[in-house]
């Protein structure tokens, strides 16, 4: 199963913009049509940024993102339809504050199987994933000389690879997952904790070598 935090919804202290804690942690299954109206330049912005930065104003939002209020409050409308955002209630006049419904989203690539719109949708948000992470990772090695060395040498990529069925890659994607739960917000009210972001990628090396079928373990 392939999980989205927005890639960055990690650890957080008081006071952070993130709302939330590790007892209201939730996330939701994505359906065919939540896929498809996430499948979008700016609504898979709009969600990152309320996930990450909590609560805010489709102008906020507009603002930070560089695009126009009346687009933004157009596409987070759509989000809300299929369960992604909500409006808190809590804005002034016509001014909504929205808030991302969840902290995470889940599907795995089988549930759209068939659905050759929502494959498509598909390939586009975990493309558009790789991207995101390309851009985050490059703005860290752009400020990292900044950062205490502790940090320096705490974060950063690694990579390795393993031999195995895909049961098994699964198993241990599960096992990696529980780790990333333990820690989530381990730092919780401590005034050094930073949020982290912790990306979880695998994919075959083998690629003109693909399995003809039939599980074997």
């Amino acid at each position: 199963m392939a999980t989205n935090d927005e890639l960055e919804q990690q650890a957080t202290s008081p006071g952070d913009g993130v709302s939330g804690t590790a007892e209201t942690y939730t996330g939701m299954r994505l359906d065919a049509t939540a896929l498809k109206t996430l499948a979008h330049p700016l609504r898979s912005r709009l969600l990152s940024a309320l996930r990450v930065g909590g609560a805010a104003t489709a102008t906020d939002l507009a603002r930070r993102l560089g695009t126009n209020s009346g687009a933004t409050s157009y596409h987070l409308r759509r989000l809300e339809s299929v369960g992604l955002v909500t409006d808190t209630g809590d804005g002034e006049g016509k001014r909504r504050l929205w808030r991302a419904s969840t902290d995470s989203h889940q599907y795995d690539p089988s549930d759209f199987a068939g659905d050759e719109d929502a494959e498509t949708a598909l390939s586009w948000l975990q493309r558009d994933y790789s991207r995101h992470l390309g851009e985050q990772f490059e703005r860290w090695l752009d400020v990292e000389h900044m950062w205490p060395p502790e940090w320096q040498d705490a974060v950063g990529m690694g990579d390795s690879f393993v031999i195995a069925t895909a049961e098994q890659v699964s198993a241990m994607t599960e096992e990696v997952w529980a780790v990333f739960e333990k820690y989530r917000r381990i730092g919780q009210g401590n005034p050094n904790a930073r949020r982290v972001a912790v990306y979880l990628v695998d994919y075959p090396l083998d690629l003109d070598r693909a399995p003809r079928g039939g599980a074997q373990r």
